[in-house]
């Protein structure tokens, strides 16, 4: 592996940790020696350090293959708490990954120039691609941001050095920065927004920094470059590919007997399948006769209960996994005989632990075509690694509301887990009815004169995993989304509105985030 060390935003040094010897390069910005250095040795891993963290790497070769596992990632670490941006970045972007959790490995386009390595593969595919800026900060915040989408893997990853330290000063950028960072990363209205937030939050418009970033372009990309990449994953994770389905149903028996006959015939067999059906009339009984009445190629494990919800459901089917990995599953979907074989290949091929699927209903157009750090968790188009799964649950807090899909995410990401969205192969969602005897559930607040908005459970999650001024920006986006979707059309009057709902949604959402 080749390290380039750096200082002051200048490299100090550019080592061949292989042969022990220095290389020599031309006197360049950090960015440019970066692309220098690729070019002579094109199947390299590179790394970047910084001085105070020359003493700390992880050069362990067997810590330096499990974490560049294979080609599309790039992996970095921030040893202190201060990042490059300042939390007011949380304005305009609302994701977990700008939001990471330091402990553990999470991805993140935080990157860092304290210390950080990518294939020089993957440098020579973007030379042309990306802006070779002065800041190395800059230039590395820059390119995780635009091609994370496009497939490149980033993380905060703590295994790059031996112990954690505060040897390390992150330098902060200006107020002038996020405007230029956000014009040029983000839509044309989140520069509005930003200000917006700024005036309303830090009482100070930046007008200054703000005007300037009016100059400046949109950086774009096609987002193919690193289409010609093949990726292999070194990581043995599938020892004996054996798979539990788990499905929650309720009244839709028909539905569910056409997913149990597409399982029987795939040529990667389940293992189990664990469905839990929910009825909550008193007195009632199963319906699903045909589990007994026919004989399926994999065993099923049957458990029935008048307490209505998903999460507890899923919940119930945790408590009985026994293969090695976990299909999540909805009652009404279909899949292709050969879905459980391709997306164990995929999974071999990425070496990931947890993976969403993607699930669209009939003529629903593919919006995404190549794998990428999935934002949520889809838990009725899920695989995951049954071990991952230890001490996790479903949030009843969530029930009946949203976000418990994304919740049961976070709780994978704090875990040292990432999410992949796998495109293919595909799932279909065909959207059935509510089933016969669901009922509408009673909320805590339904009595409320004022009802919340947004949802509590929606509220609830973003006070779990979001930044305080993730939330703010959320609130100002909220009040003018909300807008046009209710009557009272004078915008005063509305603000009022807004501000009591919002209160009551933050009411309940601590309420039941202390429950």
């Amino acid at each position: 592996m080749i390290i380039l060390y750096h200082q002051n935003n200048a490299v100090t040094q550019v080592w061949n940790d292989i042969l022990q010897e220095d290389v020599p390069v031309r006197l360049a910005s950090i960015a440019d020696t970066l692309f220098e250095v690729a070019h002579a040795f094109p199947e390299s891993l590179l790394f970047w350090c910084h001085e105070s963290q020359r003493n700390y790497f992880n050069k362990d070769s067997d810590s330096i293959a499990a974490i560049f596992h294979h080609k599309k990632i790039m992996a970095f670490y921030n040893p202190v708490k201060e990042n490059y941006f300042p939390d007011t970045i949380g304005y305009v972007d609302e994701s977990l990954f700008a939001n990471p959790n330091k402990n553990e490995k999470f991805a993140t386009w935080f990157a860092s120039a304290a210390i950080g390595g990518i294939a020089s593969e993957v440098l020579l595919c973007l030379e042309k691609e990306i802006v070779h800026d002065k800041d190395f900060n800059y230039f590395l915040h820059s390119l995780a941001k635009l091609w994370m989408p496009h497939g490149l893997l980033c993380y905060s990853e703590p295994r790059l050095l031996l112990h954690s330290n505060t040897d390390y000063k992150t330098p902060k950028a200006t107020a002038k920065t996020v405007f230029k960072f956000v014009r040029q990363h983000y839509k044309f209205r989140w520069l509005f927004l930003l200000r917006l937030n700024y005036v309303l939050h830090q009482k100070s418009g930046h007008s200054k920094a703000f005007f300037q970033s009016l100059f400046y372009s949109k950086r774009k990309t096609d987002g193919k470059a690193l289409d010609t990449l093949v990726v292999q994953s070194s990581r043995k994770i599938i020892n004996k590919a054996t798979v539990d389905v788990v499905i929650p149903t309720i009244g839709r028996e028909q539905y569910l007997h056409t997913f149990l006959s597409d399982l029987a015939v795939q040529t990667q067999l389940p293992q189990k399948v664990i469905i839990v059906e929910q009825n909550p009339a008193e007195g009632s009984q199963s319906n699903l006769d045909f589990l007994k009445n026919t004989s399926w190629p994999f065993a099923i494990s049957h458990a029935f209960t008048h307490q209505a919800g998903a999460c507890n459901a899923r919940n119930i089917a945790l408590t009985q996994i026994e293969s090695e990995w976990v299909f999540f599953a909805d009652d009404d979907i279909r899949i292709g005989e050969d879905f459980l074989e391709t997306a164990f290949s995929q999974i071999t091929k990425y070496g990931n632990e947890a993976n969403t699927l993607s699930c669209l209903q009939l003529n629903e157009k593919t919006v995404f075509d190549t794998v990428f750090q999935w934002k949520t968790f889809g838990s009725g188009c899920s695989i995951v690694k049954a071990e991952m799964l230890k001490g996790l649950q479903f949030d009843l807090s969530f029930e009946f509301g949203f976000g418990e899909d994304a919740d049961f995410g976070m709780q994978l990401r704090n875990k040292g887990y990432d999410v992949l969205y796998f495109p293919f192969p595909q799932i279909l969602h065909l959207k059935a009815p509510i089933g016969g005897f669901r009922t509408k559930p009673e909320l805590a607040w339904k009595h409320e004169k004022l009802q919340p908005k947004p949802s509590p459970t929606v509220m609830l999650y973003r006070l779990l995993h979001q930044s305080k001024t993730q939330l703010q920006g959320y609130k100002t986006v909220s009040f003018f989304k909300f807008y046009k979707h209710q009557p009272i059309r004078n915008p005063f009057r509305y603000y009022k509105n807004f501000k009591a709902k919002w209160a009551v949604s933050l009411f309940w959402a601590n309420k039941i985030k202390n429950s």
